[in-house]
């Protein structure tokens, strides 16, 4: 019963063990087999049959539900802007690949067309991505290294489909889960250094310098060598350009930024700019006068979709693996990053479903790999995107550009395309602010942040993403492995338990100690909770144990030579020369010292916290209680089992009652159903919470406070006497021994 005071609670009800309150308050189930489970899941409806629908095309979701009033015109303005945007990149990034820009074009239609349908994500701009295209482009090399004549278009076409194909696989096969392993602080660290990438990747086209694409560990100071070394061949015709676009665009998204709310939509900068130096170069005629680099010529309209031979690619496997888990893990971080920020949930499998069907789709109309570009999908996002209908705007603008008005873009210059690109990173380079904020919150997370921007800064995306994701697992094996273990007391001497250490006013009850351990406990750790265990309470119970076994075996053996000797005054012992080994007992009867304390044949009781006969030391020990606080503890494996309970045996055999509080139903499940319990250890030593384990402990010390005091008249205190050396009193011994009549 629960009686409300004001701000306090009066609780009045019994004290609970773990069975007690399961017997009378828990609800008995039948647990569900595996066959039950499967039998289920196979199991057809009308409803599940609508949430595989809803689930295999989001856009059934969502579309529905579409704001058409207060969202088109933003998304038509976003969707312009985002298409001049992947127009753009299109033709910039089929330059990576070592193709034409016309392909380029088709690699930023159709996967945008394709995730339309299937994609979860409603502001990621899905098309080519920089990294990914040199991924391409070095595959193609390496094609053309090995035969001269292979036609790069169909390589990269070929390996865009085998990524695709690997995509679709691990989604149908729900393997999506992995992204868990994304966190916040990994996906911002990666994201941040995969701007970089696109900032270097960018150079060449800013200062319009023949550089290698490179994709292999330390690829990014190997470009900048090469940028740094041609330094003196920069076009200042293309740098001043890119310069004088950078700032107007940078300019202008600030004043989009900080004015928002007094905009109807944000300022389409990226069209004004890409119209204004289309015409400039063309009426100034900047390709002969200053020869900068342009676009140049490209075919118009489409070609029939077709498979590209794939009988070549054995060895391109893992490349083609490595563009799938890549691109990937680049969309559904930035995803993540405008999930949180506008608060929607995106699904991992369907995002490989869906990107897996977007690569196959434009890998058979000799497209090349598509992702997200980070600029691109900052563009749709900052012009006011609100869903992917400027997505789908997006296409429509770039399918104008393929079948119509393509030719207008002939004198863009190169750099142009550059300077847009690298004008909408700003928001991804302003997350090293994060740093910071993470030192002052959580440090563990700010090493995950750094560790994963250098990775992918020095070892590339793909090998970088990895290691990110391997460091960020050991630092959670690492807290773990060294959890943090505290002596908890008691607050306000009310039912409250807390750390000692951080409250001055606390009430420890006399010879009971609560030991808390704040993580899960299985085999990489148990050894350290065992010695934290033991730091905490002062002494180790193994050795306490043998050490009794010791002093119990040397009592016996002097009780059945006769040298020991129970009288109303004491114990009388006489060695007469008599010598007992020590080395003996610890060398040879080492598995007897470990065992639970047998001294039911002997005719008294022996206090082993008072002075033994012959000087026999044994440690003394206060305890008589020990709550071990698992609230926190989720599991626990079969390894840490066996180490768990030779602490509690250990414990319970030098007469010190262990009790386990917070720990729920299937914990203790477990327990049972890997015959944790026996004899020794048993399921009563678990109890709801601490302050029952301590009502507990106390009704239990009166009980044999009370049960002592009744049979006093049958027990009597004796004193060891203790004569050495044939009867002389050399050295008397007081101590308590309770004596059986």
């Amino acid at each position: 019963m629960v009686e409300p005071m004001g701000n306090q609670y009066v609780v009045a009800r019994q004290v609970y063990s773990h069975n007690a309150f399961g017997e009378e308050h828990k609800l008995r189930r039948n647990q569900k087999t595996i066959l039950q489970y499967f039998r289920r899941g196979c199991r057809c409806s009308s409803q599940k049959a609508k949430k595989f629908a809803l689930s295999l095309f989001p856009i059934a979701s969502w579309l529905p539900s579409y704001r058409l009033k207060e969202w088109l015109l933003s998304d038509i303005v976003s969707g312009i802007s985002t298409g001049l945007v992947a127009v753009l990149q299109g033709m910039a990034f089929a330059l990576l690949v070592d193709i034409s820009p016309i392909y380029g074009l088709y690699a930023a239609f159709f996967p945008v067309i394709v995730y339309f349908f299937f994609g979860t994500s409603r502001h990621i701009s899905v098309g080519p991505f920089p990294i990914l295209s040199m991924m391409v482009g070095a595959v193609v090399v390496k094609k053309a290294n090995i035969n001269p004549n292979s036609d790069k278009v169909a390589v990269a076409a070929a390996i865009t489909i085998l990524a695709g194909i690997i995509q679709l696989a691990l989604g149908i096969l729900q393997v999506g889960f992995l992204v868990i392993y994304l966190s916040e602080s990994l996906i911002s660290g990666f994201t941040t250094a995969a701007a970089i990438h696109v900032l270097v990747s960018q150079l060449k086209f800013i200062l319009q310098l023949q550089v290698e694409p490179h994709t292999d560990p330390f690829s990014i100071i190997k470009v900048l060598k090469s940028i740094f070394t041609q330094i003196r061949k920069t076009n200042i015709a293309d740098l001043v350009t890119s310069l004088i676009i950078l700032v107007i665009v940078f300019i202008v998204k600030e004043i989009n930024q900080r004015c928002k709310n007094k905009l109807p939509v944000a300022i389409p900068i990226e069209l004004i700019m890409t119209v204004i130096a289309a015409g400039v170069s063309y009426g100034f005629n900047f390709e002969q006068k200053f020869k900068v680099a342009v676009v140049g010529e490209m075919n118009t309209g489409f070609k029939a979709p077709s498979f590209p031979p794939m009988d070549n690619l054995q060895d391109s496997i893992g490349d083609a693996f490595a563009i799938a888990i890549v691109g990937f893990a680049v969309a559904f971080s930035v995803a993540s990053v405008y999930s949180i920020k506008y608060d929607y949930r995106i699904n991992g499998n369907q995002e490989l479903i869906a990107f897996g069907l977007s690569n196959i789709v434009g890998g058979s109309f000799k497209g090349f790999a598509a992702s997200t570009s980070l600029s691109r999908s900052g563009v749709q996002e900052s012009t006011g995107g609100k869903t992917q209908i400027a997505g789908f705007l997006s296409a429509i603008i770039v399918l104008i550009v393929i079948v119509a008005i393509g030719f207008l873009l002939y004198p863009l210059q190169k750099s142009v395309l550059a300077a847009l690109a690298l004008g909408n990173l700003k928001g991804m380079l302003m997350q090293f602010a994060e740093v910071s904020r993470l030192w002052r919150k959580d440090k563990y997370d700010c090493v995950i942040w750094v560790f994963t921007f250098v990775a992918v800064i020095f070892l590339g995306l793909g090998l970088g993403l990895a290691a990110g994701v391997v460091f960020q697992l050991l630092t959670i094996v690492f807290r773990t492995q060294f959890p943090k273990c505290s002596t908890l007391a008691n607050v306000g001497r009310s039912n409250i338990y807390k750390n000692k250490k951080d409250y001055p006013d606390v009430y420890e009850p006399e010879g009971v100690k609560i030991f808390k351990c704040a993580s899960p406990i299985y085999f990489a750790n148990i050894n350290f909770f065992k010695r934290k265990l033991i730091d905490a309470i002062g002494f180790n119970p193994s050795r306490i144990l043998r050490k009794r076994n010791k002093a119990l075996k040397k009592i016996r053996k002097w009780e059945k030579k006769g040298l020991l000797q129970i009288t109303q005054k004491g114990f009388i012992y006489t060695a007469d020369g008599f010598k007992d080994s020590d080395d003996e007992l610890d060398n040879n009867q080492i598995e007897e010292l470990d065992q639970p304390i047998q001294a039911t044949d002997l005719p008294f009781q022996i206090d082993w916290n008072s002075d033994l006969p012959l000087n026999i030391q044994v440690p003394k020990i206060n305890l008589h209680s020990l709550i071990l606080d698992f609230s926190a503890v989720s599991f626990l494996d079969v390894s840490s089992m066996r180490g768990l309970k030779s602490i509690l045996q250990g414990f319970l055999r030098i007469n010190v009652d262990v009790y386990i509080v917070g720990v729920d139903d299937d914990f203790v499940g477990k327990l049972e159903r890997c015959d944790f319990f026996d004899h020794e250890v048993q399921s009563s030593i678990f109890f709801l919470t601490i302050h029952d384990a301590i009502l507990h402990i106390w009704m239990k010390k009166n009980y044999i406070i009370s049960k002592s005091n009744h049979n006093q008249e049958k027990e009597m205190k004796v004193d060891f006497t203790i004569n050495t050396n044939g009867g002389l009193h050399n050295r008397d011994y007081q101590g308590s021994v309770e004596t059986k009549f």
